[in-house]
């Protein structure tokens, strides 16, 4: 087995990337786009200096346009965000590969590809399609070269080996033909790879859909464990119990690369920077972190609890608070403030998430059994404090539009979609608030937008296992091996132990996974086992018997069936083996006629000896801890002695 990390990914949105090679295939895990590389173009208009003023092209994982995509067997992805980047691989005439994803996951990443496509439709409208061959004019040297370092890192990386990752978007036709590529799955569903690899999905609880895999081979299973929150709000819980027991788990939440910069403090306005956290300092200290539990139930009340959820509801409590200090600048309390959500997928998003309860979490499944609705935004709607439009220019929503009012809409670049309009209108204006999520560089989304007055409130939210956690799971899941990430070594310093080693592995360098089996179980067909003919060994309790049959691999496991042409075992000499006792073996030579006398090699160990055979022919027998070996002339003093072996050694 060889895993390669293709990508550490950027947060919530940008997940890691790995390409797992086992069993003879190469399995993808995941396949998203680097959107924050977005913030190098100029929206529209293109006012802002130092930004590419160009129809966008967009940023793929670096080092995956480097594999052959015929070489590619599946693809598993684990969340919406991981499969942003799919049709740019299913759109090359080479692959052939499956694609994986839960129904769900599929669902919600086809309505954000759709918008990335509407989104993008915009810039095509204003800089017109680009039908020039070859690469377009920012990304010739002499043009790269103008950019500021900032931005200059982020289209070509630090040794300019991100460049060739760019690529023109794909188009809606690109989106359908991947989606006939993807085959959906329920979570435990069972699924098989090409008869060879099981795979099923279990929840992550990160958002509705969301999933780990177990992969399960011949010889291995493997857990891959993405970004996961053990009790959600919304999406069903982290089912972390039926990963337990497998050999091996890749460890793929990266979250808490991101949260280094933020350790202590969870939100950041235009006015409040965090101090830069030390890169030595730990973020998980194993000396207190308990190592004594006294059994599964202590270590579930461990990973569980509700003091998550309660920081996430302090979190929205702080965020409304902000909210409502800038509609009471910008207007009486008393009026009322509409809420608009501007999206072109905004509509069956959120009917789609309101009818699919067996993904969600015990207490929205309640409501369902309650006759209540499963989210808020229901009420909102309903009572028209919620108001859905596909786009800005809507005749409906201008005929409707009142300030102070809040509005969501995308994209969180803030180079794309209505969001670019509503910050030119807003920008300058102190009154007003954006709310944006930690992680995103704000000085350089902001950068068009000078200047800027608007104030910027920066939140960050759970997207992960937090690392005082990554303990007490991997005790709970009791693994043979754990992949770890090397980048996040020093911050959860783990150590081997009798139950459980680590290897490290890192961005594109290729990790080679020792075995942990040194044997493997084989099932016997019926037909075959009654063709049997089991033999007693003398020196064991135990019967062994010989047999041909054919080896197959059927859903993950292999299977001995017989051949079509029944052996002939009649005339077949018996296979012989162990060690044979010298005095026994003297005796039964004698009882066929056969002198001899036994010399022992003084010189040696662990019983080398030799039987010098004088009559009726001369012959000679040597023997050692691993082979034994007959001089002989005479075809019949060989059979002979070849019977005295059979009588004082195992054979079938």
């Amino acid at each position: 087995m060889k895993l390669t990390c293709l990508s550490q990914g950027g947060g919530y949105h940008f997940p890691p990337c790995h390409m797992l090679e086992l069993c003879g295939f190469r399995l993808l895990l995941e396949c998203p786009l680097d959107l924050s590389a977005l913030a190098v173009f100029a929206p529209i208009p293109a006012t802002a200096p130092g930004l590419i003023k160009a129809q966008p092209w967009y940023k793929t994982v670096a080092a995956l346009h480097l594999w052959e995509p015929s070489l590619i067997g599946a693809v598993l992805v684990s969340t919406p965000a991981g499969m942003l980047g799919l049709p740019f691989l299913t759109r090359s005439p080479k692959f052939s590969g499956k694609i994986y994803a839960t129904e769900a996951t599929a669902r919600i990443g086809r309505l954000m590809m759709e918008e990335l496509v509407a989104m993008h439709a915009e810039f095509v409208q204003f800089y017109g399609p680009d039908e020039r061959p070859g690469l377009p004019e920012w990304m010739k040297w002499e043009e790269l070269e103008k950019l500021p370092p900032a931005l200059r890192e982020v289209v070509m990386g630090e040794g300019g080996e991100e460049l060739g990752s760019w690529m023109p978007l794909y188009s809606a036709a690109d989106i359908k033909e991947c989606m006939q590529k993807l085959q959906s799955v329920k979570y435990a569903e069972e699924v098989c790879y090409n008869g060879t690899i099981i795979l099923k999905a279990f929840s992550s609880g990160l958002e509705i859909g969301s999933c780990n895999w177990t992969i399960n081979g011949p010889r291995r299973n493997i857990t891959y464990l993405s970004s996961s929150i053990f009790e959600s709000s919304h999406a069903m819980d982290f089912d972390y119990h039926p990963l337990q027991g497998n050999d091996l788990i890749l460890f793929s939440d990266l979250s808490s690369l991101s949260s280094m910069t933020r350790k202590g403090n969870e939100f950041n306005g235009n006015n409040n920077h965090n101090e830069p956290m030390d890169e030595d300092a730990p973020l998980c200290d194993v000396s207190a972190i308990r190592t004594d539990y006294d059994n599964e139930d202590e270590i579930g009340r461990c990973l569980g609890g509700t003091d998550e959820n309660l920081e996430e509801i302090d979190k929205i409590s702080f965020i409304c608070s902000c909210i409502l200090d800038s509609l009471q600048m910008g207007g009486s309390a008393l009026i009322p403030v509409p809420i608009f959500m501007i999206s072109t997928v905004a509509e069956e998003m959120l009917a789609f998430t309101n009818a699919v309860p067996e993904w969600l979490c015990k207490q929205r499944q309640q409501k369902l059994f309650a006759g209540e609705a499963l989210f808020g935004h229901v009420e909102l709607m309903e009572e028209k404090k919620l108001l859905l439009f596909p786009l800005l220019n809507s005749s409906n929503l201008l005929m409707m539009w009142q300030e102070p009012c809040i509005v969501f809409s995308p994209h969180w670049s803030l180079r794309l979609g209505p969001v670019v309009h509503l910050l030119h209108r807003w920008h300058a204006d102190p009154r007003c608030v954006i709310i944006v999520e930690e992680g995103v560089d704000a000085e350089m989304a902001l950068m068009p937008f000078k200047t800027v007055a608007i104030k910027v409130l920066q939140c960050s939210f759970l997207s992960g296992i937090r690392m005082q956690k990554v303990k007490p799971l991997l005790e709970m899941l009791q693994p043979k091996l754990v992949l770890f990430p090397e980048d996040l070594r020093m911050q959860c310093p783990l150590r081997d132990d009798n139950s459980c080693s680590f290897l490290y592995y890192s961005k594109n360098v290729m990790l080679r996974v020792p075995g942990l089996k040194s044997d493997i179980e084989v099932c016997l067909a019926t037909d075959l086992a009654f063709q049997l003919k089991p033999r007693k060994l003398t020196e064991r309790n135990m019967a062994i018997a010989r047999l041909k049959g054919q080896l197959l691999l059927n859903n993950g496991k292999y299977l001995l069936v017989a051949s079509k042409e029944l052996p002939d075992l009649s005339n077949k000499q018996l296979l012989h083996w162990g060690s044979a006792d010298s005095v026994r073996l003297l005796m039964a030579l004698q009882e066929r006629g056969i002198i001899g006398s036994i010399h022992w090699d003084k010189n040696t160990t662990g019983g080398v000896f030799s039987i010098q055979i004088t009559k009726p022919e001369e012959a000679m027998i040597e023997t050692s801890a691993t082979k034994t070996v007959i001089y002989c002339r005479d075809k019949t003093m060989a059979a002979l002695i070849y019977e005295a072996f059979s009588s004082v050694c195992d054979g079938i």
